[in-house]
C-alpha cells in the first residue's frame, strides 16, 4: 500500500503510480475521512495498516523527526513542490534497488530522496546510511 501526503493530491499522482505499483494507493485522508490528520499523528494511522509506504515531499517534518517502526516506511523526496511530478519516477527507481525492493526490505525505514541519492535509516539504528540512484 502507498499512502500520499494530503500534499500531494491534486497532481494525479495517484493514477500514475497505480499503472505499475501492484497495490492500492491512496492518501493518508482516505485513512482517516473527514477530520483533519496533523504531521504527527501520521505515524499512528501508518502503524495500523499493514505495510503502507508513506511518500510526502514535507522532508523538514518528517526526515529525522518520525516515529518509526516496522510495519511502515516513510519515503521523503527531497523535491520543491513544483517538481512533484517526478516522484513516481524516483519512487520505481528506489523500489529497483535490492535495498528496498520488496515491502518487507522497506518497512521500518524512512528515506531522504533526492533526483542522485537515496539516504535512509531505519527503526533499529538511527545512523544514515547513503545510496546512489
Amino acid at each position: 500500500m502507498l499512502v500520499l501526503d494530503e500534499q500531494l493530491s491534486g497532481r494525479d499522482l495517484e493514477t500514475v503510480l497505480g499503472r505499475w505499483y501492484p497495490g492500492p494507493v491512496l492518501f493518508i485522508t482516505d485513512l482517516r475521512p473527514g477530520t483533519v490528520i496533523k504531521d504527527d499523528a501520521i505515524p499512528v494511522l501508518l502503524h495500523q495498516q499493514r505495510q503502507a509506504t508513506f511518500l510526502t515531499i514535507n522532508e523538514t517534518d518528517f526526515w529525522r523527526k518520525v516515529a518509526i517502526d516496522d510495519r511502515f516506511c516513510v519515503v521523503c523526496f527531497a523535491l520543491p513542490d513544483s517538481r512533484a511530478r517526478e516522484i513516481p519516477k524516483l519512487l520505481r527507481a528506489v523500489f529497483r534497488l535490492s535495498t528496498f525492493r520488496t515491502k518487507t526490505r522497506r518497512m521500518g525505514k524512512v528515506l531522504r530522496v533526492s533526483p542522485t541519492t537515496i539516504s535512509y535509516y531505519t527503526d533499529r539504528d538511527r545512523q544514515v546510511r547513503a545510496l546512489s540512484l
